[in-house]
């Protein structure tokens, strides 16, 4: 008697689909080293090739679920070419309305479908980056996904805690754009900060600016900095002068995520 656990371990070893593997188990006698050499010789195990090669391209997929939860689910290959096709993406889609609804513990259910598409897509599927927001009491979720040559290929969440829908989507269509890593300035690592303190010192010390001045100099490019990767200090995408800590009002923004493609 073949089991489960046989067929999937003989499954992840050799990217084989499921019947195959089963099929190969049962012939080997339950050998699965034999059950290896069949599929082998049948030319069923070569995706197991694959599993080293980069996967560099990909799908982004965003679920929300009325306002309450959203996910954001990172589905990658090697070639623009599978990316965009639709069995891949669609996939893709599938894993994270599993995700939204259910949590992240339902991609274990997709792990049969990912080898199946190694096998008929031929190439290296793996599942990447996956997040998860539910909102809290007083709080909205809600997204923004960047669709390119029919595939997500940028997706935000953003977590909001009393605003709009509308406004936790502006707020996720102008992360996707900006790109900040952080929320507010005291999450920036310190020792990052002293890294670009240091620099912009050295930086206006060989420009020959006079000692009296370099203070000055430096917290202002250190504010340049903060408006870069923080969040709360850029200029909303809509309206630069508008920083989003302004555009806010009452509203305070609990967690945001981005998954993009390449980055």
């Amino acid at each position: 008697m073949v089991s489960a656990q046989d067929v999937q371990a003989l499954r992840r070893a050799t990217g084989a689909g499921m019947l195959d593997a089963k099929k190969a188990l049962e012939e080997a006698g339950g050998d699965v080293e034999r059950a290896t050499q069949i599929l082998r010789e049948r030319g069923l195990a070569s995706a197991a090739k694959r599993l080293d090669r980069e996967s560099a391209e990909g799908t982004v997929a965003l679920s929300l679920l009325d306002q309450r939860a959203g996910a954001i689910v990172e589905l990658r290959c090697e070639t623009d070419f599978v990316a965009k096709a639709q069995d891949f993406v669609n996939t893709a889609n599938e894993i994270a309305a599993a995700v939204a609804t259910e949590g992240e513990e339902a991609v274990g259910k997709f792990e049969s479908i990912i080898e199946d598409l190694r096998l008929s897509l031929k190439e290296n599927i793996a599942l990447g980056r996956v997040v998860r927001f539910e909102a809290g009491d007083g709080e909205v979720v809600s997204g923004y996904l960047h669709v390119q040559a029919d595939r997500g290929v940028n997706g935000v969440l953003v977590q909001l805690r009393g605003g709009s829908e509308e406004l936790a989507h502006d707020i996720a269509l102008h992360i996707a754009f900006a790109r900040p890593r952080f929320l507010a300035r005291e999450d920036v690592p310190a020792e990052e900060v002293e890294r670009e303190r240091a620099t912009f010192e050295a930086a206006a010390r060989n420009s020959g600016k006079p000692q009296a001045a370099l203070a000055k100099i430096v917290e202002g490019r250190l504010d340049g900095f903060y408006k870069e990767v923080c969040l709360l200090e850029q200029g909303f995408v809509k309206d630069e002068k508008v920083r989003i800590r302004d555009l806010l009002g009452g509203a305070s923004i609990v967690r945001f995520a981005q998954v993009e493609i390449g980055r």
